[in-house]
């Protein structure tokens, strides 16, 4: 979820030798500038991570003029999640891009699971893939969703973060308290970089992260100071995200109400807050 002004990000960059990013071409409040795709190798077979959202024929466009100017193929695209950004460009892949024998690659949901139009191969925790001299390793990071997953390139420590870690602005989660620990377990990997599927490249991971913790620690010191203000009073959501996010544009703020709804679970939990009647919350301390 950005509040700042945007950086301007090409719509094909070769950002190293080994990693060409494509723009998914797909701007939006949630997207930023559009959802970046990776294709990572030096040789003729490629791996994709991520595939941007379904029917933008530009991604498509741009992602095969680059595939036919380098001779290149598709060896196998890796999904960081279920979101329709990152797994819905797989059916036009398939039918434009890519050979039939491109593998989809996926980590299973612990809730209900889509039904896709193609064949996903299930990954598994710390899974390893190869390409040419390169190993990327498959990290569970739930919290965004159940299924996140970021992509390790071993050899660079470079993390494409998926929505976990976003170029510009802060990213919007399922749960809290599993986002929480996702998050210290990148920073302990002391990244050197990474790779957002939103925003710019993120050359400062480290206080990145640091920041997104403290981010989110200080939201929830302010959710508490709001509701202890007047601790007879019952808030709403949205009653919240008025008072503690004055900066943020306000068609963002619905985004943010979501947020501040996982942040008084996690406190529901440990019984800082009560629920009253579904009407609201107020303080339990």
């Amino acid at each position: 979820m950005a509040s700042v002004s945007l950086a301007h990000i090409p719509k094909i960059t070769q950002i190293s030798k080994k990693i060409i990013r494509i723009l998914g071409c797909n701007p939006g409040p949630m997207t930023l500038q559009g959802t970046n795709t990776y294709l990572i190798g030096t040789g003729k077979k490629r791996i994709l991570i991520d595939s941007g959202s379904p029917d933008f024929p530009e991604y498509i466009t741009n992602l095969k003029s680059e595939i036919t100017k380098e001779n290149l193929e598709i060896s196998d695209i890796i999904i960081t999640h279920w979101h329709s950004d990152h797994i819905g460009g797989v059916k036009d892949i398939l039918k434009h891009v890519s050979k039939s024998d491109c593998s989809i690659w996926k980590y299973p949901r612990s809730d209900e699971e889509s039904s896709y139009d193609f064949k996903v191969k299930w990954l598994e925790n710390n899974q390893q893939f190869l390409v040419d001299d390169n190993t990327l390793k498959i990290i569970h990071t739930p919290g965004h969703t159940t299924d996140h997953i970021v992509v390790h390139l071993l050899e660079d420590n470079a993390i494409f973060s998926g929505d976990c870690v976003l170029g510009e602005g802060t990213a919007v989660f399922e749960d809290l308290h599993d986002y929480m620990l996702s998050l210290n377990l990148i920073l302990n990997l002391k990244p050197s970089i990474i790779y957002p599927a939103h925003g710019s490249v993120v050359n400062d991971p480290v206080k990145k992260l640091e920041f997104y913790i403290q981010h989110r620690n200080e939201r929830e010191k302010q959710i508490l100071e709001c509701l202890n203000k007047d601790k007879s009073k019952i808030f709403t959501e949205m009653d919240i995200v008025e008072q503690i996010y004055t900066s943020t544009p306000k068609h963002l703020w619905p985004a943010a109400a979501v947020n501040v709804s996982h942040h008084l679970t996690k406190l529901e939990k440990e019984n800082k807050v009560k629920c009253v009647q579904s009407l609201g919350f107020k303080s339990n301390l």
